[in-house]
């Protein structure tokens, strides 16, 4: 979709003038990320979140993000464009499962993936990212760890530190979750000389498939740095609107049927403009739950 410069222009005066920033997630429509400040997974944009001087943030993403934003923000005004784009695994669990699962296995460290509700990252001893998973739990230095929501990341991290025992909660990304063997496969029938990117939301069987496993914000980098001239992407396709910035002139495909979030999309270019505008959708965060969240999400960011 081509957006014509009076939207565009419209979003950055208005920034301007609210003394907002701009965040959109790598899965965003391709015009909302050509106009946003900053593009990146949900590590890099809980960074811009907590580092940026704007007084307001304006978040193209979905809910558990712009929660985030506000629990390292608090004197911050966060809106969302569209308040009502969720992320169906932050769903698939709830505070009182968590708490309930906690007392079922004292002194186990909460790990929790940050696609989850500021009330579960309360109850949580760290958060982490699809990008850093592995590197926060390693620093853990723990024999055991209990892990939320999403199965298929607790089985990456748990591949990449035999040492450690993780125990999976029964939670996914519905996107990545529903890719299957013979779709990888066909993809590589059709680009043979294609690498496969992939994303460790998939199941095993379908990470087992790839020559890389990464992040949005790894895949971007590993594109740009490879000798290869075509990628089989495997997530969600509003990333290779960012690969193709990020390594011109190479190609990349995504499965067939394209890999599409319906949360992600729900938002446009145009309700990023009205929510400048009107000041809406704001998103807050009860004072006694950011707190306790804040730790969680701070260690993660701390550890990187």
């Amino acid at each position: 979709m081509e957006v014509g410069p009076s939207i565009a222009e419209e979003i950055r005066d208005l920034a301007r003038e609210r003394d907002a920033v701009v965040l959109a997630h790598n899965y965003q429509r391709a015009e909302i990320q050509d106009t946003a400040d900053f593009v990146g997974d949900s590590l890099g944009l809980s960074r811009q979140a907590a580092a940026t001087s704007a007084s307001t943030i304006v978040f193209a993403g979905v809910h558990f993000m712009a929660e985030t934003a506000k629990i390292l923000s608090p004197q911050k005004t966060v809106l969302m464009p569209e308040p009502g784009a969720g992320c169906p695994m932050a769903d698939m669990m709830s505070a009182d499962e968590l708490a309930s699962w906690r007392e079922a296995n004292p002194g186990v460290p909460v790990v929790t993936y940050v696609n989850s509700s500021a009330d579960v990252k309360a109850l949580s001893d760290v958060c982490v990212t699809s990008a850093n998973a592995v590197g926060v739990v390693r620093a853990l230095d723990a024999d055991r760890i209990l892990f939320g929501p999403d199965r298929n990341l607790a089985s990456w991290i748990a591949r990449s530190l035999p040492d450690v025992e993780v125990v999976p909660w029964e939670g996914c990304c519905p996107i990545h979750d529903e890719v299957t063997v013979q779709q990888v496969l066909e993809a590589k029938r059709v680009h043979a000389a294609a690498e496969v990117m992939a994303h460790p939301e998939c199941r095993p069987e379908v990470v087992d498939l790839a020559d890389a496993v990464l992040s949005t914000s790894q895949m971007l980098a590993y594109a740009a740095e490879s000798s290869a001239d075509e990628f089989i992407v495997v997530t969600e396709e509003g990333l290779l609107h960012g690969l193709s910035k990020a390594a011109p002139g190479k190609r990349f495909v995504n499965l067939t049927p394209p890999m599409l979030c319906p949360n992600m999309k729900v938002t446009t270019i145009e309700k990023v403009r009205d929510c400048l505008r009107d000041t809406t959708g704001e998103i807050d965060v009860a004072e006694e739950v950011r707190e306790r969240a804040l730790a969680a999400v701070g260690r993660m960011v701390a550890i990187g």
